[in-house]
């Protein structure tokens, strides 16, 4: 059974300044490219069934920074969304919501209302059965290039967790996580790993 290997974009604008950013198809920053590119050597040397990758540009273009060909972009990829909270900060929204935490809060209700996690853990559910068979072929590993909050529910749901429990994978620019499996179960094998 092939591993699946999870890479977070490289920084954008928003991403260091720490703005929610959903919709809104940032280009990466000149560190984040960097960033992309150094995620070459980790990708390397494996074989790959399958790669897929958010349709945002900040998704794509890491993937083709770090040397993956052949991707495909998937919209289940898609980042949270984040509804009215688009472009805000926590620090922001804790000015009217003090106690306010995305994975159990979620987002605004109203015109721009966004996705519940649990929303986005069926679109997590749905990449995991696309990719279910890619996996379990000897023919390699899945890559998915996409964006933090959704890897960390894709994570959880991989898990057998609720999608709220991706609160416990913290995961930075220009990562590349690894889930694999023991005795038939899946499990974490590597997280948010840099080159060195």
């Amino acid at each position: 059974m092939g591993d699946l290997l999870l890479v977070r974009h490289g920084e954008t604008e928003w991403s260091l300044s720490g703005q929610h950013t959903s919709r809104t198809d940032l280009p990466l920053t000149q560190r984040g490219e960097e960033q992309a590119k150094l995620l070459a050597p980790l990708l390397t040397g494996r074989t790959y069934a399958q790669v897929l990758t958010s349709p945002l540009g900040r998704a794509v273009r890491t993937a083709e920074l770090a040397g993956l060909t052949g991707a495909e972009a998937d919209p289940d990829l898609h980042e949270w969304d984040y509804g009215g909270y688009e472009g805000v900060t926590t620090a922001e929204i804790h000015r009217s919501r003090p106690h306010w935490d995305l994975w159990t809060d979620g987002v605004p209700p109203g015109a721009s209302p966004g996705e519940s996690p649990e929303e986005v853990g069926r679109r997590a559910d749905r990449v995991l059965e696309r990719v279910a068979p890619a996996l379990a072929r000897d023919g390699g590993d899945v890559v998915l290039v996409a964006h933090g909050h959704f890897l960390r529910v894709l994570t959880a749901r991989r898990l057998g967790l609720p999608p709220a429990e991706g609160r416990l994978f913290q995961l930075a620019t220009g990562t590349v996580s690894r889930l694999s499996t023991e005795h038939d179960r899946p499990v974490v094998a590597e997280w948010n790993t840099r080159a060195a």
